[in-house]
Formats: structure tokens, sequence, C-alpha cells
């Protein structure tokens, strides 16, 4: 029976056999190391030239990178090798050769490894950034599985934007115009008055022309949606959940997280409760620290963020911000409506913004007043309207970036490299 590489720890002193390409390797005159990749992991495949004769020595010697085989050999320990385990290899298969892979063991750049983005995924690098992302995924059902919420999926082609944004994918729906949502949080409300606690993961999209290290055309959310819930207690979740996500990726992925040079203390320090600063004391903290041109009622860019990020080593809450640079439906502070219960959850290292939330409007002659100040149809918005109309409670809930928090646990420089295939402002290949 075939094993993948992930369970030879079960069969040590054993002979197994296992389908894997060859992702690199080195030889000398009478031993071959072969580095073997089969999507569950990477293990060294070790074949002496004395112990297999000299058809399966050669074939050692002169296969080449990519070429697809069966390997059968027996599973050793190994503590030199990161895996812990090593293959002595008995007899070798060739199911397709391959010749002259691209992205050969030396340096490439940028764009030419994004132009082979579908080949580059092989890569140990890569391959590790895929299985932190799929950690923080497989964490996240189990987070919100555990704590009584129920998975609800919002429509991807809406009538209407989220955030009253200009940057929407337009398209026709039949006769009608449609849009590729930016968030799936307004259906989520819904949900949340039909099922309590909600949350949905699923692609956005935002037709913004920017090419920072932290933006996506299309990327995936996770957004949680609370009834009977206020903005602290909404807090309360997202430091309980980045925290879990944190824990969750340092127990399961330290093979991952070594691969990648990632400095495990600092994430190690990342446990609720987090700081929580206001916006009002973070424009006083950025002109402490020489912004002069940040004004009061001005939203915070990359810099401004990473300048507050710098201030702590725990991820930070920078709350109520004011009304008019935040979304139609967030909540006014009762005790002080110019601001609203909103937060913005920033990333220490630099890694910006990955969660915002706030508490929702709940009253319905406010959230009147809202679409007559934001000019929002109450053709496309009437269903919305009606959440207040009809038993309307206390409600919050927040959006996570899937992609920025990938990008933060593997400390890799840019979201490109956080998602299988991404969409850039240049890029929609491959």
């Amino acid at each position: 029976m075939k094993k993948t590489i992930r369970e030879v720890k079960d069969y040590v002193g054993k002979e197994v056999k296992m389908g894997a390409w060859l992702a690199n390797k080195r030889s000398s005159g009478k031993i071959a190391f072969l580095q073997l990749r089969d999507g569950t992991g990477f293990i060294q495949g070790v074949v002496v030239k004395a112990e297999v004769g000299e058809e399966v020595f050669q074939l050692a010697k002169n296969i080449t990178q990519e070429t697809s085989l069966y390997v059968t050999g027996t599973v050793v320990e190994d503590t030199r090798s990161p895996f812990g385990y090593e293959l002595q290899v008995k007899e070798l298969e060739v199911i397709h050769a391959a010749v002259d892979f691209p992205i050969t063991p030396k340096e490439h750049g940028t764009e030419f490894l994004m132009d082979h983005r579908h080949l580059w995924l092989r890569s140990k690098k890569q391959h590790a950034v895929m299985k932190i992302r799929n950690e923080i995924i497989r964490a996240t059902y189990e987070f919100f599985n555990e704590n009584g919420f129920i998975k609800i999926d919002p429509p991807i082609l809406t009538g209407a934007a989220a955030e009253g944004t200009t940057e929407l994918f337009h398209t026709k729906y039949f006769d009608e115009e449609a849009y590729l949502s930016q968030s799936g949080q307004l259906y989520m409300e819904a949900a949340a008055m039909a099922f309590g606690k909600v949350f949905s993961f699923g692609p956005t999209f935002r037709a913004e022309k920017s090419k920072t290290r932290r933006h996506l055309i299309e990327f995936w959310m996770i957004e949680p949606e609370m009834a009977f819930m206020n903005h602290e207690e909404s807090l309360q979740v997202q430091e309980n959940y980045v925290s879990y996500l944190v824990a969750s990726v340092l127990k399961n992925c330290q093979l991952e997280l070594n691969t990648l040079d990632r400095d495990v203390e600092k994430l190690a320090k990342i446990k609720a409760p987090f700081p929580r600063i206001t916006y009002d004391e973070a424009v006083t903290l950025l002109q402490e620290k020489g912004f002069d041109d940040i004004k009061w009622g001005e939203d915070f860019g990359a810099p401004h963020e990473t300048a507050i990020a710098e201030s702590f080593d725990m991820p930070v809450f920078i709350t109520h911000y004011p009304a008019n640079i935040k979304a139609f439906y967030m909540k006014p502070d009762p005790e002080r409506p110019e601001v609203v219960l909103c937060a913005d959850l920033i990333a220490p290292e630099g890694y910006g913004e990955i969660i915002g939330g706030s508490q929702r409007i709940d009253d319905l002659d406010l959230m009147k007043q809202r679409y007559e100040e934001h000019q929002l149809s109450g053709d496309a918005y009437q269903w919305y309207l009606e959440l207040r109309q009809y038993g309307s409670v206390p409600h919050a809930g927040f959006g996570l970036g899937l992609e920025r928090t990938v990008a933060w646990f593997s400390g890799v420089e840019h979201v490109r490299e956080t998602i299988p295939f991404p969409r850039l402002l240049n890029r929609l290949y491959p």
C-alpha cells in the first residue's frame, strides 16, 4: 500500500512505497541524495550505489527536477533532517520525466515567478505558506463551531455596495446592474437575525488600483456577525479568535514556520487581551512620532498603521473613529455621536489592519437618516432597512482578511504569496 510523506513517521524501520516528485538532488560517486515531495511534505531519499545496483543508481543520478516517481525504501529516523526522517531508497520507477523545468534552484525575479505561479507553488517555501493558510482556515471553522456560530454563505453577486464605495467590479445581471461582492456583511446581519451567531468565509473583490504589498484585487474574508452583542463584547471575540489562530499555527505548523525562518517568539507573545487606543490617542501618538500632517478626521494609511504598531508588541485595537470616515451602518457612540463604535485591529511587525469591525446601527429612524445622508437606493437596500423594522436588536460584527493574516503569521513581505493564484492590478495570469 502506498504511503505519504506525512505518514512515514508511523513506519520507521519498515519498507514503504510512495508517489513523489523530485524537487532537487545532489550526488557523489557512491551516494545520491534526492529531495522528494508529494504534496503532504518533503523528505530526503538516500540512494547508496552499493545497496541498489548500477541501474537504479544511474537513474537516481540522472533523474531531472520535477520528474514524477514511485519510490520504494525503508524509513529511518534522522535528527539532522528538519522533518526528522529520511528514506533509504531501494527502488525507483519513473512515471513521467520532466524536461527543462523553468524554476531552477537559482534565484529568479518576482515577475518570472508570478508568471509561473502554477509551478512556483511546488517550492518548499510556497508550500509552507499554503499549509499555514490551510491551518488558519481549519482553526477558523473549529473556533466558530466550538463557540456556537453557524456558517452562512452570502452571495458573491450583489445589487448594491456593502460600504457605499465606488471601488466595485460591475457586471450585467441579465437586464439589471450587479456587482462582485466587496463584503458579505450586510447579508450576514440578516443571517444573525435568524440564527444569532453566524460567520462566512468567502472571496471578496475590490476594484482598487493599488500596488502596495498589502493589497489584492480578489481576497478572502472571514466575517462573523452576532446578535445581542455590543462593541466591547465583539472586541473580546476578535482577540480570542486571533489568539486561537496563533496558537493553532504554532502547534500544528512548526515545520512550516521553520522553513520560512519565522521568528516564532514574536508569535508566541500573541495572547488576549490586546491593547486598545482610541482614534484620538492614535492621532496624538502619530503627531508625537513626527507625522505633523495628520489631522483629526483623516483616515490612517499604511505608514500611520505601521508607526502605531511599533509602539506595541501585540496587535492593537484602534477604536472610535470619526463617523464621517467610516461606513454608513456603524453605530454612533451614544456619549459622543461624532465617533462610531468601531475598531480596526492592527497587526504588529508592519502587517497593517487585519480586522475591521463595529457595532451596527439598530435604530430604524437613524438608519433611514443614514440612507438619506449617503444617498442609498431605497430599492436596493429596502431589505437591509427591514432588519431594523422587524425585531431589531443590538448586534456587532467584523471581518478578518485572510491573506494579510497569513502574511503576518508566515512572515512573508507581500500578500501575493499568501493566496494560490493572486489577482493584482496588472495580473490576471495564470
